[in-house]
């Protein structure tokens, strides 16, 4: 059995994590696996999308058993290589040129809680649970902090690295974790309706140059993340899709990406 299946239709890349027996949780092979998909749908001129997804109960239970097991007999230098490559992952994903949306049909913790709070949008049932569960067992949040303070802000971190505690769909809506909580009957449709929409309504330059912005932004002062800004929209004006677009707008034409 394939631990990730990929698949292209109507210009969105649904990538399905596929270790139900596993509760999809992470190895080494996985993380391969998702790096080759997203490097696929990155290079892929017919995807403006990629949804994330899983089979089974669980959206994804963080590190696996054997990998637990195994981490402990590793040296410093293999465990740092392991770690890298888990980093790699998701700074993969949050720089990603394209919009991520991530389908949560169950329980994301530790890893697993990370994978889905660095998507750009996230759609889960309300049975899901979420939480970063690593320091109950002695381990530390480390990856997964670099991307929960930038977008829950170091308190509300603080609260869900600290505790370990695991919290309700409608709880994490709240503290800005993930963006929707739709009943699980709807969830496949409410998130192809939302592919779609970014597909027709969405420039995938402006896309692509907004993402990469976002993720310069944070931690820079306020002069140079106005320069910065600056260099971008005076970069946008003279891209093919912002003359599409405003003469669009001028000559009030509907316009479908």
């Amino acid at each position: 059995m394939d631990s990730l299946l990929y698949q292209a239709t109507d210009r969105v890349a649904w990538l399905t994590l596929n270790r139900p027996d596993k509760r999809n949780a992470l190895d080494a092979h996985l993380v391969a696996e998702l790096k080759e998909a997203f490097h696929q749908a990155g290079l892929d001129p017919d995807i403006k999308v990629v949804v994330l997804k899983a089979n089974g109960k669980a959206f994804c239970a963080g590190a696996d058993l054997e990998t637990l097991q195994q981490l402990r007999q590793n040296s410093y230098q293999e465990n740092l290589a392991d770690s890298e490559s888990l980093a790699g992952l998701f700074e993969q994903i949050y720089t990603f040129p394209k919009p991520v949306i991530a389908q949560i049909q169950g329980h994301a913790l530790a890893g697993g809680c990370g994978l889905a709070a660095i998507c750009d949008f996230s759609f889960a049932v309300p049975a899901a649970r979420f939480g970063y569960t690593e320091v109950k067992i002695g381990f530390v949040p480390a990856i997964v902090s670099a991307f929960l303070v930038r977008k829950v802000g170091e308190g509300r971190a603080r609260q869900l690295l600290l505790t370990g505690e695991i919290i309700t769909a409608a709880e994490a809506r709240n503290l800005g974790l993930i963006n929707y909580v739709v009943e699980e009957p709807e969830l496949k449709s409410r998130v192809t309706a939302f592919a779609r929409q970014l597909c027709s309504d969405t420039s995938g330059q402006s896309i692509a140059a907004t993402k990469k912005l976002l993720s310069q932004l944070a931690g820079m002062s306020l002069s140079h993340s106005l320069q910065l800004a600056a260099e971008v929209n005076a970069r946008a004006r003279s891209t093919d899709d912002c003359h599409r677009g405003i003469t669009a707008f001028l000559n009030k034409q509907d316009l479908k990406w």
